[in-house]
Formats: C-alpha cells, structure tokens, sequence
C-alpha cells in the first residue's frame, strides 16, 4: 500500500534521512543464516606482477580454463574474436574498468562444480584480445555475485555489486592484476531490511558507484509506482558514504526522464561523464538496453535529463543484446559492451560478449558509436572493391568475398534509391542470408512546429534494419523480429557501413552514429556469401573493403 501512497513514502524517506540510515551496521535478516560458501577452489595471489604471472602459469584454475577452449573450440557457433567465456554459461558483463595498463572485465561465471554467479575475470591491453584470469569474487554472505560497477582510484579498484539474499555489497582490490578481492566489512553494506523494521522507500539491486569531493556515490536499481494510475516506472535511487561501509539514503537520481516506458526499470546502471555532460546507461527487463544523457546537478545531486537512446531495437531475448558494462575512456568518451543472449541451444556455453564500443558526444543530445580498441590488428587477407554500379532491382552477389567471421568496410552513395539492402552469411541459392537494410528518410520527422506553419519541412530520419529472419533453415533457432533503429543522414551524406561477422553474431556500425547487433545461426556450410541491392533506382558503390578476421584466442599477443 505504502508503494503506492506517494505522500507515505516521503514520509518514510523523511524519516530515513533524518536518522542517517547509516548502512552496513545490520546485514539483512536473509544473510548469516546460511553458508553460501563457494564450491570453486580459490586461490591467493602475491602482490607484484612478475610473481603473479609466474603462479598463474600452473594455475589449475587456468590449466581448467585452457582445456574447456580447446574442447569448445570446434563449435561451429563458437566466436573466434568476440570475447566468450571460457567454461559453462555467462551472463552480465561487469565492472570493465582500465587499471595499471590494462583493460579489465568482470562478468556473471556459473562455475560447472557451483553453478551460481561468480564474477569470472578477463585481461586485455586493448580491449580486443582479452586472457583469461581466475574467478575474482565468490558468494558468501551473499548467496550469488550479481551485476555491479567497478571505481578505479590511485591505489585500489572498488568493486560494488548486488549479493541476493544479503544486499549490496562493496569489495576492494590493489594488486596488479586485480586477484585478490577483500570484501568491505563481511556484510552487505546497503542491507535488503533494515534495523527499523519500516519498508525501505528505495530498491536495493544493481549498484554503480562513483565519487565527488571526497565522498562516494552510488546508485541502486529498480522502479517506482509513480507513473499513470500507479503504474511502475525506471528508477534509481541515490545513496553517499565517506567510508564504503556505511552509507546513507538521498533520494531518487533521476530528474525530468519522460524518455523511458511504463513499466522499464534501471538495472545495470553506470553514471558517466562524456564530453562536458553525462550518461547513465542502464538495462530494462522489459525493453532492453538504453541510455539517458543530460547534465549532472552537483549541488542537488539529481540527473537533468535531456535526452534518451537505446542499445537494442527490441526484446533481449532471443538473439539480442542484454546488458551493459562500461567506463570512462580516458579522452572525453566511454567505452560500453554488452552480453548477447542465445538463439539456439549450445552445449556448454550459451552468451557471448559484444565487441567493446567507444561512445563519445557530437553535439548537445547526439552520441557518436564506433568500435573501441584494436580491432584492425586481426585483419588478413584484404579484398577491395572499386567503384561499381548498383542497378536497380537487382541483387549482385560478390563472389570475390565471402566468410563466417570477416570485417566489411563499405561506402554507398544512395542516390534517389529508397532501399539499399547488403546480404551477408548468404548461401549460393538464398536459402539462407542475413540482410542489412538502409530506408534513407523512412523514419520519423522531428515533429511538426505549429509556430511555422503547416507547410514547413520537417527534417525526416532514416532507418537501418538487421534482419535474422532468414538467417538459418534449422529448426531448434529461435526466430527474431527485425532489429530497425534510427539514424540520421545528412542530405547528400553517403551510407557507411562497418560490419563484423564472426560465427553467429552480426554487428552493424552505421556512419559512426547507431550500432545494431543479434545472434544468427546458419545451419548450411556454403551460407558465407555478400550481396548488395539496389530497390527501385539506381545507387553507387563507392568502395568496398573485406578482411578475414583471426582468433583473439590464438597467436602471442603480449597481455
């Protein structure tokens, strides 16, 4: 009833934030009465980089992790340069952080010997080829280790996560290679119940954390009954600590979002900066991932929100991107991955990783998406295309390029044209084929301003389309809705488009503006063709360029 009752709850906030509500004096009523002790064999690590690297050559941990790559290796589905754990399934990405020289992502493991969430553990110097590193937090007081976010100071990485059965918790970390994890005070530090036995005016799930002028922050996931008739909305709900341990309830974060849907809530947030504004991207059980971009209010410390986007262009599953992890770059920008859930049943292994994306602003409310890192290093076996016509209404097929795990690099010039579609993992007959479509000026118009009168031009977006429904013939994948997402095209501004295949994922960066991303599943060997298309006028290839793409896993890149 209180959930309801808006004047109810500020008044249990009222009272809350009267009293302090200073957290981790009481762990939640759920945890200490049960040993969630991990089955895992965990492993103490010295504090210099050169003894670390020696321990980690025997490992028995890694020698496990080494064998399981090898016997999942010959999966036809298996990718070879997105990044895939190495045993068992995953879930989440987390707390992918840059310490000390190198890239850092944590992620929901299920140990195949205690198949709860663990925070699994990889190492990359370029966020493209990453080695694996043992488990880094197990359970206990918690009952599984969820999603959290990762704060990188001088002489540490903070860890804060969700621990069900417990709350949120807070672990520590110095060493350089971020293996040896000490929990803060034993217990959660923002408990599920509290000492007053009130119901809490806020949700405790996925925490992200940050810092300013001294003192910590943290946002906690989850939703309210304030939107129309009651209904739930996204929200998150801030809290400070100037010791990790204890920390105290503010209010809700986020300020003017009309952005997101009835019924969305803020799992997975990460609060940012990016150029001189931020951005809280965040995942919604109902709708997938988005983000909300607008200005930091040091003083009333509240989120002004200015505008939205999203990251997948319909449900999650199946198929489709899932959560995000993320972190500053370093330069004014942020880099962002994601899990993808499956389609079809794989044996011992389920989701994979996106490639990592670097997000930076163009403008006031616009993002710029590109891929992050090294990627040009996997690179081999270079095809180019020359200038080429595109007659309307038919497909060419290019013979000269084909593959199941390449990059294409591609420029067309429109024209009049109101479709342009590009196959790839095509077979000889189109029996199966995964289609890329552009609808230059198909989306929405910016609305109509009635100060200008009836008759003024509206500016009109475009539309790209990534297209799984014809991806395999099989009959245990699971089929998925076209992803259509927004992207707007100058007048005159030629179609770019970046793509990699790798397996069974498809990735589109669109002109550096919008990326698209799904799960697909050939089931034919011969599906590994490229073809373009022209509907209904005549368009120009600019140029075309494909490579072949080598394994992240193989060769001796130095880590």
């Amino acid at each position: 009833m209180l959930a309801g009752n808006k004047t109810g709850r500020w008044l249990i906030l009222l009272i809350f934030m009267t009293i302090g509500v200073c957290r981790g004096q009481q762990a939640g009523s759920q945890a200490g009465a049960v040993d969630y002790t991990s089955k895992v064999p965990k492993y103490s690590f010295a504090n210099t980089l050169e003894e670390q690297e020696a321990q980690l050559k025997t490992n028995p941990l890694l020698v496990r992790f080494a064998g399981s790559r090898r016997k999942l290796a010959g999966d036809k589905y298996r990718p070879i340069y997105h990044y895939v754990n190495p045993e068992n399934t995953l879930n989440d990405p987390n707390g992918l952080c840059y310490w000390k020289g190198r890239w850092h992502l944590f992620y929901q493991a299920y140990p195949p010997e205690d198949p709860r969430q663990h925070w699994g553990h990889a190492v990359s110097p370029d966020l493209i080829h990453w080695r694996d590193l043992p488990y880094a937090i197990y359970p206990n007081p918690e009952r599984a280790v969820f999603s959290g976010s990762t704060f990188v100071e001088e002489n540490r990485v903070i860890a804060m996560y969700h621990g069900p059965m417990a709350g949120n918790m807070v672990a520590t970390s110095s060493d350089p290679l971020l293996l040896n994890w000490e929990k803060v005070s034993g217990k959660p530090v923002i408990p599920l119940t509290d000492a007053t036995g009130l119901p809490l005016p806020y949700s405790v799930f996925d925490p992200c954390i940050w810092k300013k002028d001294s003192v910590y922050y943290s946002l906690s996931a989850g939703r309210v009954a304030e939107g129309p008739g009651g209904k739930q909305v996204r929200a998150n709900f801030l809290f400070r600590s100037k010791d990790l341990a204890n920390w105290q309830y503010l209010h809700e974060f986020v300020k003017d979002d009309r952005f997101t849907l009835v019924g969305d809530d803020g799992a997975c947030p990460y609060f940012w900066p990016i150029g001189n504004r931020y951005i809280l991207p965040f995942f919604s059980h109902m709708s997938g991932g988005q983000y909300l971009l607008g200005d930091y209010d040091k003083q009333k410390d509240q989120f002004i929100v200015s505008n939205h986007g999203k990251f997948n262009f319909g449900a999650a599953s199946p198929s489709g991107v899932h959560a995000p992890s993320a972190t500053p770059d370093g330069k004014g920008g942020v880099i962002i991955l994601f899990n993808m859930n499956p389609g079809k049943p794989t044996k011992g292994w389920n989701q994979i990783m996106t490639l990592p994306r670097r997000l930076t602003l163009a403008g006031k409310d616009e993002l710029q998406i590109e891929p992050a890192g090294e990627i040009e290093s996997l690179r081999y076996n270079h095809q180019h295309l020359d200038a080429m016509k595109l007659p309307a209404n038919k497909e060419i097929v290019l013979k000269s390029m084909q593959g199941n795990a390449m990059e294409i690099v591609a420029e067309i010039d429109t024209g009049s044209a109101p479709m342009i579609e590009l196959n790839v993992l095509r077979s000889p007959g189109r029996e199966e084929y995964t289609r890329i479509a552009f609808f230059r000026e198909r989306g929405f118009s910016q609305g109509r301003s009635y100060a200008a009168g009836p008759g003024a031009p509206q500016a009109r977006g475009s539309l790209v389309t990534l297209e799984t429904s014809y991806s395999s013939v099989l009959p245990d994948v699971r089929s998925r809705a076209p992803e259509t997402a927004p992207v707007f095209l100058l007048p005159g501004e030629p179609l770019k488009l970046r793509i990699f295949i790798d397996k069974s994922v498809v990735e589109v960066f669109v002109n550096g503006k919008q990326c698209l991303g799904a799960r697909v599943y050939p089931g034919r060997d011969d599906s590994i063709g490229v073809s373009l298309r022209s509907q209904g006028a005549d368009a120009t290839l600019k140029s075309m360029d494909a490579w072949q793409m080598k394994s992240i896993y193989e060769g001796d890149a130095k880590q």
